[in-house]
């Protein structure tokens, strides 16, 4: 990742580049542009950060502003009206209504012959179910976003794999996996006591396909008030989906933390920490752990929380191979539930293209009372942020796993389970089991004691720990029991497995959260 200063000029050549830049977007603004490319998405994207931010206002009549979520759900797109369906492409493209959380419109251009037509909102399109609305006062309306279908799943029938929708969040999905994780174009200063900002697509580009295309253009334009954005999104459908990410950022104002490569997430209860209420689930998360791989190849796991108050921790890092949110289980007993099918969320992996230099992957953890709040954020974040109108450069490729996830080459956490710290004299100690699974065990002599490396932060203290051999899954356990100096404040302990000086397993990561 790095950021580009352009060359110093004269005054008469930058009225000259400024006039070909204004007549470039005049061009596309109109009902055509030739060669159209990310290039076209970075000027837009440049010249929009030089002029003041123009909240988008709300063109909604009442009939739809006034729909409740379950009205709102009740608008259905025609799937005979798919684009490019006529024209039986492998890809298919849907529309989402304005309405509800989406009530500005999204612009939405189709790339032709190297020519673009922009795409016009059309009610028709559209089934109201129950909702009683003049389809003539809807005329004026646009799109809130889109979703892309193919034959992901079947040959005979052609699949949502990716989604649009807010903001700058969409979704993905892989063969058998359902909705879980999303990602972001970017985050501003998220967990700051300024308050969040965030940045929506306002304009997206369809790059039509050929009859035999295995992949997918999107270009995307990005905006708010302090910043704006040229995105090229390339999308890879298959077992696990692949997404190639470009982009060229432009700051309007200083910002305290750039968020790049969001992703986020939910973690209601799980394994190592168990639900304050009945439930007949024993988890519920589309995501359990923050994965990263480091610099030099080190790997940490830290499992996610659902905190009693907001908890942010960071792991500082120079040029990361990739860090992601992870669904790690996947056994349905763990989870239960027939309708969430929370063992089919997809793992999100992101693995940066070129050195990204200094920064920190940073997880925001959140409060939630239930499964519906997406509660666990994880980004990239650099060491330094460009300075106002500097282009800042970033590339990186999202996957979207659950058959071939992105593990440790040697022995990765496949649990960790907390609880009390039982001893024949009843104290206030917790304990932690971390079970550790993976290729590096399968090739060690029968009699090997492997050592359970332990650490802890001045707020705790280890009591005990013992490290063994699980016969039940061919791994090994490490058993931790400790006590709290002081419980409102969190503690931090790391753990790994060794055999005398080689180091097996992944770094397990833990933050106890404050009582």
């Amino acid at each position: 990742m790095h950021s580009t200063t352009p060359r110093p000029a004269s005054a008469g050549s930058l009225w000259y580049l400024l006039a070909l830049l204004l007549a470039a977007c005049a061009a596309l603004a109109g009902n055509s542009a030739l060669a159209f490319d990310f290039a076209d998405v970075a000027q837009r994207a440049r010249l929009l950060s030089q002029s003041t931010y123009k909240k988008p206002a709300s063109n909604l009549p009442k009939s739809i502003d006034n729909l409740s979520y379950d009205q709102y759900r009740d608008i259905r797109f025609n799937p005979d009206k798919s684009l490019w369906r006529s024209a039986k492409l492998p890809f298919e493209v849907a529309f989402f209504h304005q309405g509800l959380f989406y009530d500005h419109p999204v612009k939405i251009n189709e790339i032709m012959n190297k020519r673009v037509r922009e795409i016009k909102f059309d009610p028709q399109s559209f089934h109201y179910g129950k909702n009683v609305v003049d389809r003539k006062q809807l005329e004026q309306l646009g799109f809130a976003g889109f979703r892309v279908h193919t034959a992901l799943n079947s040959k005979k029938y052609k699949d949502e794999v990716v989604v649009f929708l807010g903001a700058s969040y969409f979704r993905a999905l892989g063969k058998g996996q359902g909705y879980g994780a999303s990602a972001r174009g970017l985050s501003i200063d998220t967990a700051q006591n300024s308050g969040e900002e965030f940045p929506q697509f306002s304009e997206f580009w369809l790059d039509r396909p050929d009859g035999n295309a295995k992949e997918l253009t999107i270009y995307a334009l990005l905006d708010s008030r302090r910043a704006t954005g040229a995105y090229r999104f390339t999308i890879k459908p298959g077992s696990d989906t692949e997404v190639d990410v470009k982009a060229q950022l432009f700051l309007r104002e200083n910002v305290a933390t750039l968020g790049i490569a969001p992703l986020t997430s939910m973690y209601f209860f799980g394994e190592n920490q168990r639900s304050t209420v009945e439930d007949y689930r024993p988890e519920v998360h589309d995501s359990d752990g923050l994965s990263v791989q480091t610099g030099s190849d080190e790997w940490i796991w830290r499992p996610l929380v659902n905190p009693k108050r907001l908890l942010v921790t960071s792991f500082a890092l120079e040029n990361p191979k990739g860090f992601g949110l992870m669904q790690r289980e996947r056994n349905f007993s763990s989870f239960q539930d027939l309708e969430a099918r929370y063992e089919k969320r997809p793992s999100v992996w992101i693995e940066p293209t070129g050195k990204w230099g200094k920064g920190r992957i940073e997880l925001v953890q959140l409060p939630t009372a239930d499964e519906t709040n997406d509660n666990a954020v994880a980004f990239w974040t650099p060491e330094q942020n460009p300075k106002p109108g500097q282009p800042f450069n970033v590339e990186y490729k999202m996957r979207w796993e659950k058959e071939s996830e992105t593990r440790p080459p040697h022995a990765w956490v496949t649990q960790t389970r907390r609880g009390h710290g039982y001893t024949k004299k009843v104290d206030e100690s917790l304990a932690l089991i971390i079970d550790f699974e993976g290729p590096a065990f399968k090739k060690l002599p029968a009699e090997t004691k492997l050592e359970g490396a332990v650490t802890i932060d001045a707020n705790g203290k280890l009591m005990e720990t013992n490290t063994y051999r699980n016969e039940v899954t061919g791994g090994w356990r490490i058993a931790v029991r400790l006590d709290r100096n002081d419980d409102a404040k969190p503690v931090e302990l790391t753990a790994h497995l060794r055999n005398g000086k080689e180091v097996l397993s992944e770094t397990w990561s833990y933050i106890l959260p404050p009582n």
